[in-house]
């Protein structure tokens, strides 16, 4: 099952945000880490990650700074910003609001999507 491209668009900004307060990363390093975290689930593209961290950077949420590795070549690392934590905290409070309104909806393990056929009733 992979995630919708709505839920991925959605979740892309704290996702990013999170995984850069983990410390300094560069792109390819954030789709392997997206990739992890998700167990394969998330399957995002270059062309998905590239545009958000250029809006991140622009919002002044993220920085990025050229660097080199002896041996290999120059990348371009994101650093989260005070404004980018900022974003992530309020972001986070955003999600907290929808998952706990879906916990209510979805109590415990009972799964009502599962119960009944698409457009099914009790």
């Amino acid at each position: 099952m992979k995630v919708t491209k709505d839920l991925v668009a959605a979740s892309a900004t704290p996702m990013v945000l999170g995984i850069l307060t983990e410390g300094d990363s560069y792109g390819y390093a954030i789709l392997r880490r997206i990739n992890e975290l998700s167990g394969g689930e998330l399957d995002w593209t270059e062309g998905l990650l590239y545009p958000l961290l250029h809006r991140l950077e622009r919002l002044g949420h993220v920085e990025a700074s050229w660097q080199s590795v002896a041996g290999e070549r120059r990348r371009k690392y994101y650093r989260i910003t005070d404004s980018g934590l900022a974003e992530l905290a309020e972001q986070r409070r955003q999600w907290d609001t929808v998952v706990d309104a879906l916990k209510e909806i979805w109590p415990g393990d009972r799964r009502p999507l599962l119960a009944f056929p698409l457009g099914g009733h009790a």
